[in-house]
């Protein structure tokens, strides 16, 4: 019996649209599945959870910290934003842009998991503190985690620092943080190479 990919992919986005797992059902304008190819996908990027714009228009990182993933991306890898799926482990926008608690991550990392079933990406990107932690189960802080390749199920995850916290720390006069995700987005675009020289 073979899987219906298209089907199951409007079933399970449909599920996310109507979903009251936690109460940021009552507070959302809209739910953010993710966006970008659905079809030989080799990177999936996941962030912690929407902001207010990804809230307002249902498309995951297109505020200013989005932008500057972007831009990381395509400036420092060469790696276009089409060629990427990116959604968050959480789809709906905790208020006031808190971070997602526990309660909330856990019903909705079933999405996750079955968005990467279906998705079936290579390399794994966890973008930030938040969803690097859940999703690697470890209390270990991101700064000593991001940039390490680390095995998770057969995918290879690469955990990067959030591009918001890189706003953050340039407002403070610190380029440091800048400076090592583009070292990492590198290594994200050397992977990929690897990865297309074995296809061939």
């Amino acid at each position: 019996m073979t899987i219906d990919i298209k089907s199951a992919w409007e079933e399970l986005k449909a599920q996310v649209e109507a979903c009251t797992k936690c109460e940021l059902c009552k507070t959302r304008h809209h739910t953010v599945f993710g966006e970008g190819p659905t079809e030989n996908c080799k990177v999936v990027i996941v962030g912690e959870a929407p902001g207010e714009d990804e809230d307002n228009s249902g498309r995951p990182f297109v505020g200013k910290a989005g932008q500057l993933l972007t831009d990381i991306l395509e400036k420092g890898g060469g790696i276009s934003r089409d060629e990427i799926y990116i959604t968050n482990i959480v789809k709906c926008r905790p208020p006031n842009n808190r971070d997602p608690e526990r309660q909330e991550m856990i019903p909705c990392s079933e999405y996750l998991e079955a968005q990467l079933l279906l998705l079936r990406p290579a390399i794994l990107v966890t973008m930030g503190r938040i969803s690097t932690q859940f999703i690697l189960n470890t209390s270990q802080g991101i700064t000593s985690l991001r940039g390490e390749w680390k095995d998770w199920r057969g995918i290879k995850l690469l955990p990067m620092l959030h591009p918001s916290y890189l706003m953050r720390q340039e407002e403070f006069g610190d380029r440091k943080p800048k400076a090592q995700t583009w070292y990492d987005v590198r290594a994200l675009r050397k992977k990929l190479d690897e990865l297309k020289n074995l296809d061939e």
